[in-house]
């Protein structure tokens, strides 16, 4: 650090704002050391203590917060110091804008961080990027910004993303890949030309994605190589080209995905014409299960999607085995649940119980694949005409969002603790939700 650097960064420590309190910040060696009490929490104040959220986060030690007051920060954020909090007084406020120029707008590689109500947009990959991998983090080309090679995978663990509103992204709203320990929650995300929510490459991953609304996406939810209590739980997936998905995919490593739970979700009228055009052109679909095995979709209200309301596919090597549709209900969908294998690669165990259900393909599917069926047993199979949407709008076009609810007492409350592990939750108390689940957050009306 140069002469004139230290000069700024001391005379912003002269700044700060001491909280006291028996937190684990304190004397990291770090540019403040000897200038907090042991064990101080420090509230960073962005821009009063620090002109960019950048450099509010650079002064921050384990167990901070910086706080960042509303304002347009034209910027690329990394949050690389454990434990840190970064918050918006004000979520509509406070915008973290890409001016689509920049890959990310906030890079979370260290345990133990919470990113809180804020707006991040514009960003010609990914709104927020929580991750292990540094090929994730220095972005798609050359590495296709996943891990290569024989290097092992590398898994942050732990963190938190709330009441964070990611839009009009170019890759995906909210990413957490290479990651565990997690939740993912009260969020919104719309016009990721890829998907609204993504997680990716985790075994086990110990994440909770929940009470989010992510609309107007390619993908609402994606969750690929995503295995061992995973769980997507109450959250609004409607008006998207696809709903959900959960796949095996070789570009990423901890094949194949298996064991997440798909839980009291709305998923809903996923044909939006007004979004971006994933490019393998998926469209119509509430849930698609591409060689992923092991998962339970239990109690999902799943309603007017054109062309199917969850298709279960194999391709190459990569089998759907063992998947189990419970309790959901099924209601104006082209074709309620259809298994098709178009390669010589099948499924088998999958089975289906106490669903309403209207039409599969092939027909009869209640019965010749009802729970519980042999974890060998071959799964039928048909097809049914394929279903082409229209050319989609650039992801800079989508709607804006609308009001969207603010974390309690934001510019009040201390530093959030990330617990090491979330709470996971009990599924067995999930109820199918109302056509109206959170409703009041979404610009999209599911009928």
């Amino acid at each position: 650090m140069s002469r004139s650097a230290r000069r700024v960064m001391a005379a912003l420590l002269g700044a700060l704002t001491f909280l006291a309190g028996c937190g684990s910040g304190g004397d990291d060696g770090g540019p403040d050391k000897g200038r907090r009490p042991d064990g101080a929490r420090v509230t960073i104040r962005v821009p009063g203590d620090a002109p960019t959220i950048s450099a509010g986060v650079a002064l921050a030690r384990p167990g901070d917060l910086v706080l960042v007051a509303p304002g347009v920060y034209r910027e690329a954020v990394k949050l690389g110091t454990p434990r840190v909090t970064l918050r918006g007084e004000s979520r509509a406020g406070v915008v973290i804008d890409g001016e689509l120029r920049r890959p990310n707008g906030v890079v979370v590689t260290a345990p133990g961080v919470a990113v809180e109500n804020l707006t991040v947009r514009r960003n010609t990959q990914n709104g927020v990027l929580v991750t292990g991998s540094a090929a994730a983090v220095d972005g798609l080309p050359g590495s296709g910004g996943y891990d290569t090679g024989e290097e092992p995978v590398r898994l942050l663990k732990s963190f938190l993303v709330s009441h964070v509103t990611a839009t009009r992204n170019g890759l995906y709203g909210i990413y957490a890949f290479s990651a565990q320990n997690g939740a993912i929650e009260h969020s919104y995300a719309s016009g990721g030309a890829d998907s609204g929510i993504y997680v990716g490459q985790c075994k086990p991953c110990r994440i909770v994605v929940r009470d989010n609304v992510s609309e107007l996406n390619a993908v609402g939810y994606e969750g690929t190589n995503a295995s061992g209590q995973m769980y997507v739980v109450g959250n609004r997936l409607a008006g998207n080209r696809v709903g959900l998905t959960t796949s095996s995919d070789h570009q990423e490593k901890l094949l194949p995905q298996r064991d997440a739970v798909v839980a009291g979700n709305l998923i809903a009228e996923n044909q939006h014409p007004r979004t971006p055009e994933q490019a393998d052109g998926g469209w119509g679909i509430g849930i698609g299960v591409d060689g992923g095995s092991g998962n339970r979709f239990l109690r999902n209200r799943i309603s007017g999607n054109t062309h199917a309301g969850l298709v279960i596919t194999a391709t190459a090597d990569l089998t759907a085995d063992r998947n189990r549709i419970t309790d959901n209900t099924f209601t104006g969908n082209g074709i309620d649940v259809g298994a098709t294998f178009p390669t010589a690669t099948r499924g088998q165990g999958n089975c289906l119980r106490g669903n309403a259900l209207r039409k599969t393909v092939p027909a009869g599917l209640t019965d010749t694949a009802s729970c519980p069926v042999p974890a060998t047993s071959p799964t039928p199979a048909g097809s049914w005409p394929s279903e082409k949407g229209p050319a989609g709008i650039p992801f800079t076009e989508v709607a804006a969002p609308g009001p969207q609810p603010e974390f309690p007492r934001a510019a009040t409350a201390g530093a959030t603790a990330v617990p090491d592990v979330p709470a996971l939750p009990d599924v067995a108390d999930t109820a199918l939700p109302p056509e109206s689940l959170l409703a009041g957050r979404a610009r999209v009306r599911a009928s």
